[in-house]
């Protein structure tokens, strides 16, 4: 998980120097791209414009490069309106004026920096640098980073939510995004002292099986998490620090979803927006539990981001299961940058806050 340092590319040798200028062409219709759209990945893929090379601004993978007046965006196609200008072409070494940067941060034409689909190196035999992630963490804390986690109900299950609220309590969460799940249990536990019914010792309670049902039903009629927290209704856990501390959060529901809560994005689209707010703005990106949500913002993070100084740095990426499955999709996917530990939530949580603790000032 060291972080490396970005080597640039020369433009000013062949075959970049004599590289030809990026083509662009209009949409024939509303979310309809050209044939022969550039699509991009989540590496720095510089384009050449007026004579000099750009990198694009909110980068992520499956998208395209769009011309606007004031630079080069990567947008998603479906936000795209008919007569709006992309970059075209296939190749990714700036023979059409676009270039693919993937020796960026590793070195060497087929490095593990490059995107590939299907290319995973997992394993829970491993061991997990914890040491290092939590430096990493204190440090993207000191300067100010902007850490995402994104969480699955799980880590709620496991007895992990004071040990999440403890990082945000203590500078380590900049946003959550999740599902309507993780908010219903992690109020449940905070209304009840239960998960899905099930006590701290993992036992069963009493009609049990309702009480996730019972604690929407407080949340909607408090109007919101928000009144919840503010009543009283709510006094501990994952959403009681968000609120307490002003940390927004995304939640985005699915077709199984009970209630929902308040404040659920029902519409996919309308949370996908929503993440990407945050995502851009990513530094890090602590993923757990969660294989579908894991995977959707995985999509949507870069390898890399600009916010010291405009230049590129890796962007930590922590993928967090108990089954090496989650985190290899993950990277199949295209988001090979992830760093995947394989364990439960719970171990995860409280060993990371135990290392990052011993790391505080005294």
């Amino acid at each position: 998980m060291t972080p490396q340092d970005y080597s640039a590319p020369d433009f000013t040798a062949p075959p970049l120097a004599t590289a030809p200028a990026a083509r662009f062409a209009p949409l024939v219709a509303d979310g309809v791209l050209p044939d022969g759209f550039f699509s991009t990945s989540n590496l720095p893929t510089y384009v050449r414009v007026n004579g000099g090379w750009q990198l694009p601004t909110r980068p992520r993978m499956d998208c395209a490069i769009v011309r606007r007046p004031g630079g080069l965006e990567v947008i998603e196609p479906r936000r795209l309106r008919a007569g709006e200008q992309v970059a075209m072409g296939l190749a990714e070494d700036g023979s059409e004026g676009i270039y693919v940067h993937s020796a960026g941060f590793l070195g060497g034409a087929h490095s593990a920096n490059e995107f590939r689909f299907m290319s995973t190196e997992v394993s829970r035999e491993r061991p997990v640098n914890y040491e290092d992630m939590a430096a990493r963490l204190l440090e993207e804390r000191a300067r100010g980073g902007y850490l995402i986690w994104v969480a699955g109900p799980a880590l709620v299950h496991s007895r992990a939510r004071q040990d999440f609220a403890w990082f945000v309590h203590n500078g380590f969460v900049q946003a959550m995004l999740a599902g309507n799940a993780v908010a219903v249990h992690d109020i449940e536990a905070a209304i009840y002292g239960t998960t899905l019914g099930m006590s701290n010792a993992g036992r069963p309670t009493e009609q049990g099986h309702g009480l996730h049902m019972r604690a929407i039903n407080q949340v909607r009629a408090a109007g919101s998490i928000e009144r919840a927290v503010a009543t009283g209704l709510i006094r501990d856990g994952i959403m009681h620090a968000l609120v307490t501390h002003g940390i927004p959060y995304v939640l985005a529901g699915s077709i199984r979803d009970d209630g929902p809560l308040p404040g659920i994005h029902s519409d996919a689209l309308a949370a996908q927006d929503a993440m990407r707010e945050h995502t851009v703005k990513a530094t890090g990106a602590i993923l757990i539990a969660s294989a579908l949500h894991a995977i959707a913002v995985g999509n949507m993070l870069p390898a890399y981001h600009t916010h010291e100084g405009g230049v590129p740095h890796p962007l930590m990426t922590i993928c967090v299961d108990q089954t090496e499955f989650v985190v290899n999709k993950l990277k199949d996917r295209g988001t090979h940058q992830a760093y995947g530990v394989v364990t439960n939530a719970q171990d995860f949580m409280h060993v990371l806050r135990s290392y990052v603790e011993k790391g505080l000032p005294s």
